[in-house]
């Protein structure tokens, strides 16, 4: 939909960048640039709980890898009574950077659309932004109802976060566990309000019966 855009992806687990590496070629992307560390408040390197295991209702297929999808910056905690099978056996040291940081090294100063599943670091992530936090129009993230990961922020944290740096809340899906939001920088949203506002009164005049 957006053949122009730049796409900035980060992963710090080893053999995902080998896969991601592999689907980039094979599919000819150039617009995509794989930033291999963890996003966080801070600039070094952090211990990253690695997830694995298979749930036993689902089949075992090549294509969907169950486990490969809740390793963190923070170590598990809740997980081992909501998710049973899925495991931590091993912890690795990755290199850790800001938002704000990649920002000033690849030129960017404005983020269109920010798509986050971080397993918990998320207000991390979002404190990384500093000053361009702001300059973000639109954040979807995974938000968690109780502590799946030792000391991270949940749905109220999140929520008040967000409401003190000016975001507006459109989407809310998050359930008992975890779900998702759509959030939407307030002033971005007033532009988008009043430009559907503009297009509604300017259909009703010519297209009115």
């Amino acid at each position: 939909m957006f053949p122009d855009a730049r796409v900035y992806a980060f992963e710090p687990l080893p053999a995902n960048i080998e896969k991601i590496e592999a689907n980039l070629k094979k599919y000819a992307k150039p617009n995509i640039t794989i930033i291999k560390e963890a996003l966080s408040d801070q600039q070094g390197t952090a211990t990253f709980f690695v997830s694995s295991g298979h749930p036993d209702n689902k089949p075992a297929v090549d294509e969907w890898d169950y486990g490969n999808k809740s390793s963190s910056l923070l170590a598990p905690h809740e997980t081992k009574n909501t998710h049973k099978w899925l495991e931590f056996n091993e912890e690795i040291t990755v290199p850790t950077n800001t938002l704000e940081n990649v920002c000033q090294q690849h030129g960017i100063d404005t983020i269109d659309f920010i798509h986050m599943d971080v397993q918990g670091a998320e207000l991390m992530v979002l404190s990384g932004a500093g000053k361009l936090l702001s300059e973000i129009k639109l954040i979807w993230l995974e938000v968690e109802a109780i502590e799946l990961y030792k000391d991270q922020p949940v749905k109220v944290d999140v929520e008040e976060f967000m409401r003190l740096n000016d975001f507006q809340l459109i989407k809310d899906t998050v359930g008992r566990t975890s779900g998702d939001q759509l959030y939407v920088e307030k002033a971005f949203y007033k532009k988008i309000k009043a430009s559907m506002s503009l297009l509604s009164r300017i259909n009703h005049f010519f297209f009115k019966k």
